[in-house]
């Protein structure tokens, strides 16, 4: 039960330990003005560095990456198809894109799949 014990301290402090030498290691005081202003060829930027970004395409990028992550989650259920139930596999892969195209219609719905107005 010691043992048990040390070992869970050890495996908590470890951590914990590297986590604050990496913290306090890695603070840079320093702060030039040349540092932190955006590069441009050496001079000094025409504009604000900081464009206004559109968050219509973040949103659609957003959207891209969830159904492309849900299309990398369909694939393997094809592979699941030979040593499942069919009735099982049929109901689980339907009620999945169900909620799948639930989530479109409601993306459709709010507006966010329309990129021009």
């Amino acid at each position: 039960m010691m043992m048990l014990s040390m070992s869970f301290m050890i495996s908590f402090l470890v951590p914990m330990l590297v986590m604050l030498l990496a913290t306090i290691l890695s603070k840079k005081i320093i702060n030039d003005r040349e540092k932190s202003s955006p590069f441009e060829c050496g001079f000094d930027p025409k504009s604000s560095a900081r464009m206004p970004f559109s968050l219509r395409f973040f949103l659609i990028a957003v959207i891209f990456l969830i159904f492309d992550i849900e299309i990398a989650l369909i694939l393997p259920i094809v592979i699941v198809l030979k040593s499942s139930n069919l009735m099982i596999w049929t109901s689980a892969t339907m009620f999945f894109i169900m909620i799948l195209l639930g989530g479109l219609y409601h993306e459709w719905n709010q507006g966010a799949l329309q990129w021009a107005e």
